[in-house]
C-alpha cells in the first residue's frame, strides 16, 4: 500500500529516530503495561525515549508515572511532560480540565488528535517513541499505520485460546499497511505463589509458541503477573518499575537503533 499520500510531518522541532507502535487485536492484554516497561528499559540502558499515548479515548500512561496537566505550548508546538526518569510523554490526560472527563468524540475527531501529536509535538531528540495503541483495527490503529512513519509494531497477547486469532489480526493489518512487525510479547503469562514458588497458569495454558510460529514471529517475552507493578502503576510510580521480562524486546529495539547508527 502507497501510504505517501497519507503521511504528515515532523514537527521541525522533533528529531525521533525510530518511532515503534504497541498493537493488540483485542483490548484487556496489558498494552500500556507493555509499552512503559519497554520505555523504561531502554530509558535505563540511557536511550532518549518518549510515549505517545494513542488510547486517545482510554488513556492511562500518565496515571502509572504520576504526572498531571496542563502541557503547555507555544508558537512553535505543545511540549510532553516528562516523568520522573526521564520519559517524554503526551495523552489526552495532559490536554483535559480535568483529567477524569471523559472524550467523548467522534472516530475523525480522534484520529486527527493522533496526528497532532506527532505534527504539532515538540519530542526534541528522541531514540525511541513509542505508541500505545488502543485495540483492534479502528481508526485510530489505521491512522497511527498510514499517517505515522513506524518502524515496527510488537504485539501484545494473553495465554488464551483466541490468541492466534489476535495475533493474526494484527500481522495481517500490519502487512496490508506495509509495516514490519518485530515480534510479539505474552503478557499475564503466569503467576508465581508468594509462598511456595510454584508457577501457576492462572489464565490457562500457553498458545503464544504456536501463534508464533504459524506467523513467523519471534516471542519478545513473557511477562508474569507481579501484583507490585499494579501497585506502582496505581501510584502513579512506575517509573521505578524495570521489568528484565523485556530484555529481549529492549535487545531488538537497540539493534535497530546500532543498525542506523
Amino acid at each position: 500500500m502507497d501510504k505517501s499520500e497519507f503521511q504528515v510531518e515532523e514537527n521541525p522541532y522533533s528529531n525521533i529516530r525510530h518511532m515503534i507502535g504497541v498493537v493488540s487485536g483485542k483490548g484487556g492484554v496489558g498494552k500500556s503495561l507493555v509499552t512503559a516497561s519497554l520505555a523504561n528499559l531502554m530509558a535505563l540502558q540511557g536511550y532518549r525515549v518518549g510515549i505517545m499515548d494513542a488510547d486517545i479515548t482510554g488513556p492511562s500512561i500518565p496515571r502509572m508515572y504520576g504526572i498531571h496537566g496542563p502541557a503547555v505550548g507555544d508558537d512553535n508546538g505543545l511540549y510532553p511532560l516528562e516523568a520522573d526518569n526521564g520519559i517524554k510523554i503526551i495523552s489526552t490526560n495532559l490536554l483535559l480540565p480535568n483529567e477524569e472527563d471523559p472524550v467523548i468524540w467522534r472516530g475523525p475527531v480522534i484520529a486527527n488528535m493522533v496526528k497532532q501529536f506527532y505534527t504539532d509535538v515538540i519530542w526534541g531528540e528522541l531514540d525511541y517513541l513509542l505508541v500505545d495503541m488502543p485495540p483492534g483495527t479502528g481508526d485510530v490503529p489505521l491512522t497511527v499505520f498510514q499517517s505515522l512513519p513506524l518502524d515496527g509494531i510488537i504485539i501484545v497477547t494473553s495465554p488464551q485460546d483466541l490468541v492466534r486469532m489476535i495475533v493474526s489480526k494484527a500481522v495481517h493489518m500490519a502487512e496490508k499497511m506495509d509495516v514490519p512487525v518485530l515480534g510479539v510479547v505474552e503478557n499475564y503469562s503466569y503467576m508465581i505463589c508468594p509462598h511456595c514458588g510454584e508457577k501457576i497458569s492462572v489464565f490457562g495454558e500457553s498458545h503464544l509458541e504456536e501463534a508464533a510460529e504459524a506467523e513467523k514471529l519471534p516471542v519478545l517475552g513473557r511477562l508474569p503477573i507481579n501484583p507490585e507493578y499494579a501497585q506502582k502503576a496505581d501510584a502513579g510510580d512506575f517509573a521505578g518499575v524495570a521489568n528484565d521480562g523485556l530484555d529481549r524486546a529492549a535487545e531488538v529495539l537497540r539493534a535497530m537503533n546500532e543498525n542506523k547508527s
